[in-house]
């Protein structure tokens, strides 16, 4: 897993610091909002012919682990 995640970069300089993918200008919410959109991977492929499986599955274990954190009882 970690090396899907090594897919992942984050540059201030670019897409306002944003986590991107493999250091190209397409965004990790760019991705997850065509899921959510109802796109299949083969589909996301099609659109995006510079990611590959790899990447969408990066995305998806990045969004996974970002919102895994605990929560403090009140």
């Amino acid at each position: 897993m970690e090396s899907l995640l090594s897919r992942i970069t984050t540059n201030p300089r670019q897409c306002g610091g944003r986590p991107c993918i493999r250091g190209m200008r397409i965004r990790v919410a760019d991705v997850l909002q065509l899921f959510a959109a109802g796109l299949t991977a083969e589909q996301i492929l099609a659109e995006m012919p510079d990611l590959e499986a790899a990447d969408l599955q990066a995305a998806l274990q990045y969004a996974a682990r970002q919102i895994d954190y605990p929560r403090l009882a009140a």
